[in-house]
């Protein structure tokens, strides 16, 4: 079957409303399929591409496509997007006019399909889709394994067209799901194993399985392999003993196996079922170490902000013990620069990685200098403080200078500029730079101000913002003071 024109290429959503006239929860059984069909064509050997048919009946669109991960493909081109007219394919036609699966097998290998083979996918006695399934035509050798692969390719695809896969509990499609190619193990009807292929029983030797996999009751095997601490999980026994599809884990000192169980059911009978198994036990103890390394970074973040705190502290005590002014207000400023460093341990310390949410930091800080403001500020005219904008997360390292040159904005606007409103701007530029600007209200720059003459703290912003972020500060008036800081993103 070759498909003869071509459409663009878009989302199976987007194809079915462009071409047909399906329902949602017609559009919604497909998107599930085609969610869970990766493990279909593995053990089928096959690409599958499934077809709809148009509004108009003129023809069939194709509207997604897999190929396996287990033989080579069959179907090099994309097909998706394709228009197919009427007449160019028999087995999708006949699937579609009859409502039942088009293949031809011989009785000496049954499992074995043929090239291209047409199974019909119906939704409340509907024919919706057609899945053609083009068979690899690479040589291969008919073992034990590949007769597994086959026959059980065979009984999913027929509870595709009955409409029972995939079931509501199936759920293979996260990351860590097993595949095909991972392990897999074939359960009768009463949970025994009738087959493991080399992979899967490695996975249970690994858990500490000395007794023969083949022929055992899975359920009661896996039940006295888990030692996972609490209860029995009976969600890890039902799909063990394969009356429950989904995915679950088997774990104990030694390892950790990821199983994903699917009931094999014929005409809405259970006939077995199909279990794969994944081997995460290497992946597990490094998401583990990672969680250890984590918890660590933010205890040592969490002790730093303590010892910051306890030298601000100390640094309060020393204050009122001054015997000048200048010698209290040089105190207290060095108190509040050590606490905006503790304000970013302090994130670091409930955050798991190593950013931070700027703003509940730049929020922070306003608090801090809220309290300041009413100590240099005269009753009923403390300026009123906020924040406009946003840049969500940070560096750690890239949020200690900022949030220290904020810090000092701040202040120098809240005991110099008798304004009755300061505001912290934040805006991300469009190429990921940080726009911050400190604007008040008050009386402006001095006559004679110059960067030569400034203070210790603006001083401290122009070297933190020039020298370490690479950035570049600017001092605009009228009316009041604005202090413009651009970073690099």
């Amino acid at each position: 079957m070759s498909p003869v024109s071509s459409r663009p290429v878009g989302t199976l959503a987007g194809i079915v409303a462009e071409h047909t006239d399906m329902s949602a929860g017609e559009r919604d059984h497909l998107s599930r399929l085609v969610e869970e069909w990766s493990i279909v064509a593995d053990l089928a050997l096959s690409d599958l591409v499934m077809w709809v048919p148009t509004w108009n009946e003129g023809g069939l669109v194709a509207v997604a496509q897999v190929r396996p991960s287990t033989a080579p493909t069959a179907v090099p081109d994309d097909a998706i997007g394709r228009f197919m007219p009427r007449g160019r394919s028999r087995q999708v036609d006949q699937a579609l006019a009859y409502g039942r699966p088009i293949v031809a097998r011989t009785h000496e290998q049954p499992w074995m399909p043929a090239p291209v083979e047409a199974y019909p996918v119906r939704r409340e006695g509907r024919v919706i889709a057609v899945i053609a399934r083009h068979a690899s035509a690479a040589p291969r050798v008919a073992g034990r394994l590949e007769e597994i692969y086959l026959s059980s390719a065979d009984d999913l695809l027929a509870m595709i067209v009955q409409g029972d896969f995939p079931g509501e509990a199936d759920g293979g499609d996260s990351v860590e799901a097993p595949r095909v190619g991972d392990g897999v193990m074939r359960l009768t009807e009463s949970g025994v194993v009738a087959y493991a292929s080399p992979n899967a029983i490695n996975a249970m030797r690994r858990l500490g399985l000395a007794r023969e996999v083949i022929g055992a009751t899975l359920s009661e095997i896996v039940l006295r392999l888990s030692h996972r601490p609490g209860p029995v999980d009976a969600t890890l026994s039902a799909v063990a003993r394969g009356r429950l599809g989904g995915v679950t884990d088997i774990e104990n000192n030694s390892a950790v196996v990821i199983l994903r169980g699917i009931p094999l059911l014929r005409t809405g009978q259970r006939i077995g079922a199909l279990l794969f198994t994944r081997d995460v036990t290497d992946l597990r103890r490094r998401e583990r170490a990672l969680v250890s390394k984590d918890a660590t970074i933010r205890e040592i973040h969490h002790r730093v902000k303590n010892n910051l705190q306890t030298v601000a502290a100390m640094l309060r005590l020393q204050a009122r013990r001054a015997s000048t002014e200048e010698a209290r207000e040089a105190l207290a400023e060095a108190e509040l620069r050590i606490a905006a460093i503790a304000v970013v341990h302090e994130s670091l310390s409930a955050e798991t990685g190593e950013a931070v949410d700027f703003d509940e930091i730049v929020d922070r800080i306003l608090a801090l200098m809220r309290d300041l403001a009413s100590a240099y500020a005269t009753p009923g005219s403390v300026p009123v403080l906020a924040r406009e904008g946003s840049w969500g997360s940070l560096p750690a390292d890239l949020a200690t200078p900022l949030a220290m040159a904020v810090s000092e904005l701040l202040h120098n606007a809240v005991e110099h500029a008798s304004a009755t409103q300061v505001t912290v701007r934040l805006r991300r530029a469009d190429d990921g730079g940080l726009h911050l600007a400190v604007h008040d209200n008050g009386v402006g720059l001095p006559d004679d101000f110059s960067l030569d003459n400034a203070g210790l703290g603006l001083s401290i912003v122009t070297s933190l913002v020039t020298g370490d972020l690479l950035g570049h500060c600017e001092f605009l008036e009228g009316p009041g003071t604005t202090v413009a800081v651009t970073v690099p993103g």
